[in-house]
């Protein structure tokens, strides 16, 4: 039931989103990987390893995979990027990453690139308070899914500072009513990770 009005609340979140703009790309905004394809199994470098993190669980490299996103939408200044895992905490979820302040002109982010701090993002904090990407610690048993969410804003790459959660950074990125949004659509895509038996 927890993970049921977990995913409820990303989807609507990406709703909300994706409900406050049109899109006027001549292609759909995607979001794509070469380490691993949408809705499969994510390899076990990225995992987080024991050493960055004290978890049987972790046995990973903590290398954050290649992403790649297209048919950017017209107006577009800037991108945010949140990686969340919604089975985590025993389905209250776990943000992983929130990244923004990624300027227009970056298209993509090679392997292993975000798992340290960049000057090609601006550092939120995750749930575990870490700016940089924190990979799955992930238990046996059903994998879970890891999503990875691209938002397109008209916001400058330095408005906002450092050290923003997740939903701060969705406060500034949609303030609601009678604020426009900043966003410009957004674009997804999920990987499966379970520690190995």
């Amino acid at each position: 039931m927890a993970l049921q009005r977990h995913l409820q609340g990303v989807i609507a979140a990406s709703m909300v989103l994706a409900s406050a703009f049109v899109v006027q790309a001549a292609d759909p905004f995607t979001l794509t990987s070469t380490t691993f394809k949408d809705g499969q199994m994510m390899p076990r470098k990225v995992a987080n390893s024991g050493a960055n993190f004290a978890s049987p669980n972790c046995v990973g490299e903590n290398v954050s995979p290649q992403l790649s996103w297209t048919g950017v939408p017209e107006g577009t200044k800037s991108f945010a990027l949140l990686m969340e895992d919604p089975e985590g905490r025993g389905g209250a979820g776990v943000h992983h990453w929130v990244a923004y302040g990624i300027p227009a002109s970056v298209s993509s982010f090679a392997e292993g690139e975000v798992s340290k701090p960049s000057d090609k993002y601006v550092g939120g904090k995750s749930t575990l308070g870490v700016a940089n990407y924190f990979g799955p610690c992930t238990p046996p048993g059903a994998p879970h899914h890891y999503t990875f969410i691209i938002v397109a804003t008209d916001l400058d790459p330095k408005e906002l500072p450092p050290g923003l959660t997740r939903e701060e950074l969705l406060a500034k990125i949609v303030p609601g009513a009678p604020t426009p949004s900043h966003a410009k659509g957004t674009a997804g895509l999920v990987g499966l990770f379970v520690k190995p038996q």
